[in-house]
């Protein structure tokens, strides 16, 4: 899966935002703390599930379990705002 072409993710201050670009119909604002970053980051190059659970694994100290919680949510948060191609 992948984000769909129209999005970028920018740092404005200290937070990071994800924006529209050309001609996307999307209206709202996402904000996304360090981890939705690190995951976010993933999926502009293209991943699947399980490699992101993978990649919070690394990354931080949280049991499996968790891992595989958090991104299921953040993933089904971007497929209901219409952000990924599969």
């Amino acid at each position: 899966m992948k984000i769909k072409s129209g999005f970028l993710l920018r740092d404005v201050g200290a937070n990071h935002v994800v924006v529209p670009v050309g001609a996307v119909d999307f209206d709202g604002m996402i904000t996304l703390n360090e981890t939705g970053v690190l995951l976010w980051k993933k999926l502009e190059k293209g991943t699947d599930q399980k490699e992101l659970v993978q990649a919070l694994l690394r990354e931080y100290q949280v049991d499996a379990n968790v891992a595989e919680t958090d991104v299921f949510a953040f993933l089904t948060k971007l497929k209901d705002a219409g952000l990924l191609d599969e």
